[in-house]
């Protein structure tokens, strides 16, 4: 293989590898629902490249870092950035005084960065 090529061919596969990049969470809103429930609003940048490359979930984690709630992303949103989804239902132990966010996608798996949001 010519070495010219060579260098293009690793250039092009570098870049779509690395292109789309780690989910990014923008923005994060709780609303209280009552009875120790909240509904969570979050809004994820991500470079998808189609279904083998997308944002496909995030969670809501106590400070303690337990699982207290999922939204799960079904398909790519190539041409929607940033997206906001919501999960309702999330129920919050008593004197939780905030939550992490924390977003996937199929390839970075979970983003080393993390959003904290305090609940109302």
């Amino acid at each position: 293989m010519d070495r010219t090529l060579l260098i293009a061919t690793l250039c092009t596969a570098i870049s779509t590898t690395a292109g789309a990049g780690e989910v990014d969470i923008v923005d994060a809103r709780a609303h209280n629902s009552g009875g120790g429930h909240y509904r969570f609003d979050v809004t994820l940048r991500h470079s998808d490249t189609g279904w083998d490359h997308y944002a496909d979930a995030w969670q809501v984690l106590a400070p303690d870092g337990s699982l207290l709630g999922e939204r799960i992303l079904y398909h790519p949103h190539e041409q929607e950035q940033p997206f906001t989804r919501s999960l309702s239902g999330v129920a919050i132990p008593p004197g939780t005084g905030y939550v992490m966010i924390r977003a996937h996608d199929k390839v970075h798996g979970y983003s080393n960065r993390q959003f904290r949001l305090d609940l109302p």
